[in-house]
């Protein structure tokens, strides 16, 4: 029986292909609010560009401790440590301010896949539960801005984790299971859709979920014969079929694509 279909969210549901900036670049623009929030405080700091430097350090950092720890990045944690070392009192700023002063938003040159928004229809016509999970550093308050404006959000009312809030990233077993149990399915009626193999594929299929690998040129580009996907796609058009196969009669109206 099929009950969840949970994906992954950046270059699964939202197409990162159209970003051609300078993320450092961008960064220090969302910085720039956060200095701005520190010095309504009393807390101004004198040279932004060190502080936009210490912060990608910092972050870079994080990532690569990631590989072995599993543990997520934080972006409001990385802004206040960083702040820490600029001789900033943290203990009296709120870490939810500063991240309000991020200003996150839609992403410039982000946009939904136009596959999206018909197949999230189609599962939750057919009493489908659906969720996200992301290795985003961001938390999902930040990302559920983003979806909003997106259009994406209403989709997805049970089940949106970011690995910045959970603790863990993908392919951790227990952000899986945690996802598993906000639908309501053990891992044999859930099916993963995601861009990364080891995130996304690897850390569904330890839990015993089936894995689409949703191709993009990024992905295809790294594909490799020790990780392989229960099936691939490159439209989530394409997925309904899959379904089909894998779980007969998992549809309520026989013949509704």
């Amino acid at each position: 029986m099929l009950r969840a279909v949970l994906f992954d969210l950046d270059d699964t549901l939202i197409d990162w292909s159209g970003f051609d900036s300078d993320w450092a670049v961008l960064e220090r623009s969302y910085l720039q609010g956060v200095l701005r929030y520190f010095a309504m405080c009393g807390y101004a700091i004198d040279d932004p560009d060190a502080y936009a430097r210490r912060f990608r350090d910092r972050a870079m950092n994080a990532w690569s401790v990631s590989r072995t720890t599993a543990r997520a990045p934080h972006v409001g944690h990385l802004i206040m440590e960083t702040a820490l070392e600029f001789g900033v009192p943290v203990d009296g700023l709120e870490m939810a301010e500063a991240l309000r002063a991020y200003n996150w938003g839609i992403v410039p040159g982000t946009v939904v896949f136009p596959d999206v928004v018909p197949s999230l229809k189609q599962l939750i016509d057919q009493g489908i539960k659906i969720g996200i999970v992301t290795n985003a550093p961001q938390p999902m308050s930040m990302r559920d801005i983003e979806l909003s404006a997106h259009g994406l959000f209403d989709y997805f009312p049970i089940c949106r984790i970011s690995a910045a809030d959970f603790g863990l990233l993908k392919p951790h077993a227990e952000i899986f299971h945690a996802a598993l149990d906000l639908v309501g399915a053990a891992p044999s009626e859930a099916v993963f859709v995601g861009d990364d193999l080891d995130a996304d594929i690897v850390g569904a299929q330890r839990v015993g979920m089936r894995a689409v690998l949703r191709l993009t040129p990024r992905t295809e580009s790294g594909l490799r014969t020790d990780v392989v996907p229960d099936a691939s796609i490159r439209s989530l058009s394409e997925l309904l079929s899959l379904l089909d196969a894998w779980y007969a009669g998992w549809r309520r109206v026989t013949g509704n694509a």
